[in-house]
C-alpha cells in the first residue's frame, strides 16, 4: 500500500472550493493507496514523475518516484510515497504544470523527500 501525502495548502483549497464534495475528492486521492499507477502521466523531472487525477473540470497534481512506480508490481509498492501538491481548473492547467516542474528543478529530488 502506497503512502499518500497531501499538502496543507491543497487541503485548505479543497475544503474552501468544494465544501461537501471534498470527501469525494479525498476518497479519489486516497484510492491511489491500492492503485498507485492510476492517473495520467504529464511529465517528469529528474526521475520524479508528475501525474494528475481529474475530478469534473479540476485536476489534482501529484508527484512520485517514477522509477519505482514503473518497475515494481502492485505487491512491492509499499514504499512508494505519493505527494499531492496542487490543483487547477482546465484554464490554468499548463501554468500549474510548469510551476510544478520549475519547483522540482529548483529543489531536485531533495524536495521530494
Amino acid at each position: 500500500m502506497a503512502k499518500i501525502e497531501i499538502s496543507e495548502k491543497l487541503k485548505e483549497d479543497i475544503f474552501k472550493k468544494f465544501k461537501k464534495e471534498s470527501k469525494e475528492i479525498f476518497d479519489l486521492m486516497y484510492s491511489l493507496r491500492d492503485n498507485p499507477k492510476k492517473g495520467k502521466e504529464i511529465g517528469h523531472v529528474s526521475g520524479i514523475l508528475i501525474k494528475e487525477l481529474k475530478y469534473k473540470s479540476f485536476r489534482f497534481y501529484f508527484v512520485t518516484n517514477g522509477y519505482q512506480l514503473r518497475i515494481f508490481d502492485s505487491n512491492e509498492l509499499q514504499n512508494i510515497i505519493i505527494k499531492f501538491m496542487r490543483m487547477s481548473d482546465k484554464k490554468s492547467q499548463q501554468k500549474t504544470i510548469d510551476e510544478i516542474k520549475h519547483i522540482l528543478r529548483s529543489l531536485g529530488e531533495r524536495g521530494f523527500e
